[in-house]
């Protein structure tokens, strides 16, 4: 079994900082892509940013300059680092991670169960 908890959510004025972690556990071979999403109230899902096993990062335009992913490979870890907080950053948001578990060929993309991030004005 492989599970992704996310943790660091929470209530934040405009203007504030919050980080988020998210730790995969279980029987893992080797993890590629990890990432970040959010889903706000009557949205679809977005990619935030996501991380290559290698480092190499990518932004949605609208946290460039404000946030940082980056990972802990030891640690099968990926944080996001959220700076400059605004209220439509307010969101449920969630970890991915494509993985390939222990004795499977295959990969696939795993999600956390969510935590939410909420920005006051």
């Amino acid at each position: 079994q492989v599970q992704l908890v996310e943790s660091g959510g929470g209530l934040v004025q405009a203007g504030g900082s919050l980080r988020l972690s998210c730790a995969a556990s279980g029987s893992i071979f080797k993890i590629n892509n990890m990432g970040w999403y959010r889903q706000a109230p009557g949205k679809q899902r977005e990619l935030v940013a996501d991380i290559t096993s290698g480092g190499t990062t990518n932004y949605a335009d609208s946290v460039k300059g404000r946030f940082t992913i980056s990972r802990d490979n030891a640690k099968n870890t990926v944080y996001l680092q959220m700076n400059s907080l605004k209220p439509e950053d307010t969101a449920v948001y969630y970890c991915a991670a494509d993985i390939q578990p222990m004795l499977l060929s295959g990969t696939r993309y795993y999600w956390g169960q969510g935590t939410q991030v909420t920005v006051s004005s």
